[in-house]
């Protein structure tokens, strides 16, 4: 019996309509509308199309944008003056610097930058310090992790005996924006947790033995069906553009498994694209309205 396809974009349509009313509810009793400031460096195309997406997002639930188009020859005195301004203007709740930067910039300095109270991202150095440690809570997590984490809660949900508590998981690349944080929320979670990356030996014995696989390494099809244990859950987290003449717009969607093959196997699974894209918009969303309550704690409001 085929797995359960785990629908991101359903999922994220309902954690969007939960934001726009407490959203709204903000607005009436706080008089507080959330802002979210995007800062883009440069013309990246799939950077320009992300950053698009994130503002009509906004829209829809009634957060306020603020969109910063920057040449990619801006200077690291000139983006970090911005984020300071940024940090000091209390309509904005949220800051998000689009990566990846432009070679010259040093993406570190500019997110330690970022005001902790309005890292929306969750790439704050103390943001991941406290995800790295025990008994620590992140003021925000970054918005691709929880996203997957919400999806493994929601298996939880839909599927007989699966708890992420006591699972051994996999996760499939190391990367600071999806791997790194990804295996520290579920050690958080009480699963147990091997990475993957490059250097590892026999990942097809490491897939086949884990509950949980997480791929996020951005190798379509890397991860052939027949590797996944029976009932396992499958989060995919990679998109990638290959060409296909035959599809209608010359190229098709791959994530990194193999999903007809590996939906045959497993418990539930999610699509690419369709799977952990929309989640990522709908936490960032979260992370922005958690910002907004932060400043109305501390009475930091326009």
């Amino acid at each position: 019996m085929a797995g359960i396809v785990l629908d991101g974009k359903a999922i994220a349509g309902r954690i969007q309509q939960e934001v726009a009313e407490a959203v709204a509810e903000m607005k009436e009793k706080h008089g507080v509308t959330p802002g979210l400031a995007a800062v883009l460096v440069g013309e990246n195309p799939a950077s320009q199309m992300y950053v698009k997406m994130k503002r009509n997002r906004c829209a829809k639930v009634g957060i306020e944008s603020f969109g910063y188009e920057l040449p990619a020859d801006t200077s690291q005195e000139e983006l970090e003056q911005l984020v300071q301004q940024l940090n000091a203007d209390p309509k904005v709740h949220g800051i998000l610097v689009q990566l990846p930067l432009p070679d010259h910039l040093d993406e570190e300095r500019v997110l330690q930058a970022i005001s902790i109270d309005k890292d929306v991202d969750g790439f704050h150095p103390i943001n991941i310090g406290r995800l790295a440690m025990k008994g620590r809570e992140p003021q925000f997590i970054p918005a691709t992790p929880y996203g997957c984490m919400y999806l493994l809660h929601e298996a939880e949900k839909l599927v007989d005996g699966f708890k992420i508590e006591g699972s051994d998981a996999v996760v499939l690349g190391r990367s600071n924006i999806v791997g790194m944080p990804m295996a520290l929320l579920l050690i958080h979670a009480n699963a147990t947790v091997t990475v993957v990356h490059s250097r590892t030996e026999d990942i097809p014995s490491i897939v086949k033995r884990s509950d949980i696989v997480i791929g996020a390494m951005g190798r379509p099809e890397m991860i052939k069906g027949e590797w996944f244990k029976e009932g396992a859950v499958a989060i995919d987290v990679a998109t990638v553009k290959v060409e296909d003449p035959s599809a209608p717009k010359g190229y098709v969607w791959k994530g990194d498994f193999e999903f007809e093959a590996a939906k045959e196997r497993v418990a539930a699974i999610t699509p690419v694209p369709g799977g952990v894209g929309p989640m990522t918009i709908a936490m960032l969303l979260k992370n922005t309205l958690r910002a907004a309550e932060i400043a109305i704690e501390k009475g930091v409001t326009a």
